[in-house]
């Protein structure tokens, strides 16, 4: 991530200007904001702070000034919220522009309407990635979600396959990183950027419980990740395997009961539903059905645990809704062609503005409370 930014807000490029050029008013606006917005600066904040230097931004003839934090040392550029990252241009010449990628509009088409050239605008959209996917999604210690659901989707990076491990909770993609390989070590890196970045919102996040799918290196990673999570297998795989392995009048039979043991409501229910499913399985179903039937009911220690927390998910199924969103990006721009690093920043641009992305009408006109799953998540 490099150089440290703070993202201020102003009610106008007037105000900024009158402010920014007297220390001591500067100082008292960085303090009124800091009451305001802690979550804007850094923990080390309360103990004290100091204006290090300032200079001109000579794209946007704009004073820039940085502060230091004493308790840390770290030195952190202070960039109003009119311009964009590296000041690369105004907030609102490329606001319109930038909103239309999350519909997957190609930075070529872009640069046909709003001018510039197509580099240009995949730079600035790259940048969307680069902040805290946490720390800008969740806007107060409080909503963080301790329940979580994960998985990896497959995707390609210069024809080459990876995997993106995908962290969700409350609705919104919380973690999302880009691993060459599907091991235990690469899968912990991977969501090991969620961790992080928890940890840096509220240092003692402690995840509560995690649904992934059966593969054992995820399951692993995360145990390393948080030591005491109760990591919860997603029953919708198996009745999933059920309904594409099976054919017919023996397939309904089967998944027929499979919902039913997913229906159970406490975890003496689901595991009596478990046993009369392994001894009515031989007898009623045959092929692999009936082996994906058996195997399902073997896996009772693995599902079981979610009846234990309230909150627990108990299917995958929140990852795999939001990710058919950065799954249709990434058609469209017939995956990545460039390096692991800038696929990394791709996929969280997504995940940041799929976050940020209002409602369709449709869902606003049924449910006008709702705006974003942004505005879910913080209320």
């Amino acid at each position: 991530m490099g150089k440290k930014y703070i993202c201020l807000p102003f009610a106008s490029a007037a105000q900024y200007r009158d402010s920014v050029d007297y220390p001591t008013q500067y100082r008292q606006y960085l303090t009124g904001m800091w009451g305001q917005h802690p979550e804007l600066f850094p923990k080390a904040m309360d103990q004290g702070f100091t204006l290090h230097d300032c200079s001109v931004s000579v794209k946007q003839d704009l004073i820039v000034r940085r502060i230091k934090v004493q308790a840390t040392g770290a030195v952190f550029t202070l960039r109003p919220w009119f311009v964009m990252p590296s000041m690369i241009a105004r907030t609102a010449a490329v606001e319109k522009a930038l909103s239309l990628r999350q519909w997957g509009v190609p930075c070529d088409a872009l640069a046909s309407v709003f001018g510039r050239d197509a580099m240009f605008w995949y730079r600035a959209w790259l940048a969307f990635g680069r902040p805290s996917l946490v720390g800008t999604t969740v806007k107060e210690p409080q909503p963080l979600p301790r329940d979580l659901v994960a998985a990896e989707k497959l995707t390609r990076v210069a024809r080459q396959q990876v995997y993106v491990p995908t962290t969700v909770g409350g609705g919104c993609l919380l973690g999302v990183s880009v691993g060459e390989a599907a091991d235990t070590e690469t899968l912990e890196r991977g969501y090991g950027a969620f961790a992080k970045e928890a940890k840096g919102l509220v240092p003692a996040y402690q995840a509560r419980s995690v649904c992934t799918d059966g593969w054992e290196a995820t399951r692993q990673a995360w145990r390393r990740l948080f030591p005491t999570i109760t990591v919860v297998r997603c029953l919708l795989h198996s009745i999933l395997k059920m309904k594409k392995h099976g054919a017919g009048q023996v397939r309904h039979q089967g998944l027929d009961r499979a919902w039913q043991v997913y229906q159970a409501a406490t975890t003496r229910q689901f595991a009596q539903r478990l046993r009369r499913m392994a001894e009515w399985t031989p007898a009623h179903l045959s092929g692999p059905v009936a082996t994906m039937g058996l195997k399902m009911c073997r896996r009772r220690a693995d599902c079981t645990p979610a009846y234990d927390g309230p909150l627990a998910h108990r299917t995958s199924h929140a990852v795999d809704r939001l990710l058919n969103y950065p799954d249709r990006l990434l058609d469209a721009m017939r995956y990545c062609h460039s390096t692991t690093a800038r696929a990394r920043l791709a996929v969280r641009a997504m995940a940041l503005q799929g976050n940020l992305h209002p409602y369709g009408t449709r869902l606003r006109r049924d449910q006008p409370s709702r705006v974003s799953p942004f505005h879910d998540l913080n209320g």
